[in-house]
């Protein structure tokens, strides 16, 4: 796998185009010379963590012929703003499903991708709490309660 970066300015903004030839565009804070053209790399990584574990979760409620709507990640993510590096030190994993779907089910989807299938959690849990949850929305708008792990 290879990703690779082009400097687009005088600057920290830069395009990564993917092996697949997708393109992201990156940039740093603007307190070291970023000019908000792109995404920050440690929200990316956020990002990927949210990607990696909604794609997990889509496959296994497929595979556990669970109906669904829609599914939203939502990824909040702390880091230690007094080491440097700042890694993230604890990441919560939000996952809201609407439709019609069984909720032990969706507890185990998440729990699967979470504990055992996303690779990129894997590589964040030496430096990083990583908790979940999740909740269920009937396609009236109501929902669960959400839960947590």
């Amino acid at each position: 796998m290879r990703v690779e970066l082009a400097r687009r300015n005088g600057a920290v903004h830069f395009v990564a185009t993917t092996e697949s030839g997708r393109q992201v565009a990156l940039d740093g804070a603007p307190s070291i010379g970023g000019e908000n053209l792109g995404a920050r790399p440690m929200e990316l990584v956020l990002a990927a963590l949210g990607g990696c574990s909604a794609i997990d979760v889509v496959g296994i409620l497929a595979r556990q012929r669970q109906p669904f709507d829609d599914l939203r990640v939502t990824v909040d993510g702390e880091r230690d703003p007094a080491a440097t590096p700042s890694l993230f030190r604890s990441i919560h994993v939000h996952f809201d499903v609407a439709g019609v779907c069984e909720e032990a089910k969706v507890a185990r989807a998440v729990a699967l991708s979470m504990e055992t299938y996303c690779s990129v959690a894997r590589l964040l849990e030496p430096t990083a709490t990583i908790t979940h949850s999740y909740a269920v929305h009937a396609a009236s708008g109501t929902a669960s309660a959400p839960a947590a792990q």
